[in-house]
């Protein structure tokens, strides 16, 4: 009997705790309502048009929508206002969102900004304060996952290197903090770093200081080694000179001296020089060892037992990307880890394989459009460098310029998939 209320009194408060877990943002872009709930800055005029698209390749053509940059050598800034404030300083905080970099991204970021209340979402740039940084950025070599939070007026950022991957797939980040002050963060659902935020940000001042006031003793010996007394140099030690006159030089017949002035005999190696006499080096028997000041309690240390907490009241993406085409999708702020999990199950994890097969038969449909074009893969060296640009042609999208509505993106877009199904004709 008791046994079977411990059952009853568990299920009820999963059924509690999951009524009182709380979503405050769950994007998927898979409706048209979408610029309703996103505002573009209007820091500046020339900021980079984002549209949503679902790829060049995909799982599913509604389901893989997502917010796509579409302008390359540009700053993107855009963002959306939270169903209400979250304050996690009781409740963990859930961060989660896809990116995919289809274009082969060489320098960009992929990260989101969680911003505080009285945020201005027009006036959103690099200078705006936000709570949190999360997710990748990639330059050249830099390949790195950010994870940098506001306090006391500083950005601190994680002092873990976490790499990222740079593949043209899908990735899933995941960010938890939680009220005990630890966080984990998570790459396609595994974990890749975790641990204290006091232990991986320089966010306290340290417990211990050496003491300021300490002074090295009198009688401390930090000399590791001496010269060993008891070493003498060798009687038949020559320490000098290195040179000596030659013993069989003589002065040439048609010397003048008066011309050609005192006549010196050559030098020549010393056959008895024996070199600088050093002494032997024996350890010290005083030797203490370095000296360093005692440790004492830092008087400006103090904890902050909310230094993991935050008021966040919108989410946004600020980036530059030099080549665009990242597209970014299936966004979460909650606070219920258990429903982060299940919102990742099914808009990530369920769509991953048949993205992979999409890739592959894009793959395929860019090969059968270089064989029509006359191109091989094998054996034409002369000509590798115009089928590596060809094969970019092939694979992305023609450049969009400025003034080019996100209609007219569409149209670009669809106009070239055409093109890539007409280039094989009967061969589809």
């Amino acid at each position: 009997m008791r046994l079977k209320k411990v059952a009853i009194f568990s299920f009820l408060y999963a059924i509690i705790a999951q009524a009182q877990a709380k979503v405050y943002l769950e994007e998927t872009f898979s409706d048209d309502e979408w610029q309703e709930r996103w505002t573009v800055s209007k820091h500046r005029d020339d900021l980079g048009v984002f549209r949503v698209y679902p790829g060049i390749f995909h799982a599913d053509a509604n389901a893989s929508r997502g917010l796509k940059t579409s302008q390359d050598a540009k700053f993107y800034a855009i963002s959306s206002q939270l169903t209400e404030t979250i304050d996690n300083a009781d409740k963990p905080l859930v961060v989660q969102f896809t990116v995919k970099h289809e274009q082969g991204i060489d320098c960009g970021g992929g990260y989101v900004k969680l911003l505080p209340p009285g945020f201005d979402a027009n006036k959103f740039d690099g200078d705006s304060k936000y709570n949190i940084m999360f997710g990748p950025d990639i330059c050249g070599l830099k390949r790195k996952i950010h994870f940098i939070l506001h306090y006391e007026s500083q950005n601190k950022e994680l002092k873990k290197e976490i790499g990222c991957p740079i593949d043209e797939y899908t990735h899933l980040y995941t960010l938890v903090v939680r009220p005990n002050q630890t966080y984990s963060i998570a790459l396609d659902d595994k974990v890749v770093s975790d641990g204290l935020l006091t232990d991986d940000f320089d966010l306290l001042p340290p417990k211990d200081i050496k003491d300021p006031a300490a002074v090295k003793p009198a009688d401390w010996v930090d000399t590791e080694k001496i010269i060993d007394p008891e070493d003498k140099k060798p009687d038949n030690w020559v320490d000098g000179p290195a040179l000596i006159p030659d013993p069989e030089a003589s002065k040439p017949d048609d010397w003048d001296d008066e011309a050609d002035g005192t006549w010196e005999p050559p030098q020549i190696p010393n056959p008895d020089y024996s070199g600088p006499w050093t002494p032997r080096m024996i350890p010290n028997p005083d030797y203490k060892g370095p000296w360093e000041a005692p440790s004492i309690p830092n008087p400006d240390y103090h904890d902050d037992p909310t230094l993991h907490a935050f008021n966040t009241a919108y989410i946004g993406f600020d980036l530059w990307q030099v080549k665009s085409g990242s597209i970014f999708d299936n966004i979460l702020i909650t606070d219920d880890v258990d429903y982060a999990q299940e919102f990742a199950d099914k808009n990530f994890f369920d769509y991953r394989d048949a993205e992979i097969r999409a890739k592959q038969e894009y793959d395929k449909l860019v090969q059968k459009v270089k064989e029509a074009e006359g191109e091989t893969d094998i054996g034409d060296n002369d000509s590798e460098e115009q089928d590596d640009k060809e094969t970019e042609e092939a694979k992305e999208p023609p450049v969009l310029k400025d003034q080019e509505e996100p209609d007219e993106l569409d149209k670009l877009f669809a106009d070239y998939e055409k093109k890539l199904k007409l280039g094989i004709k009967d061969e589809l």
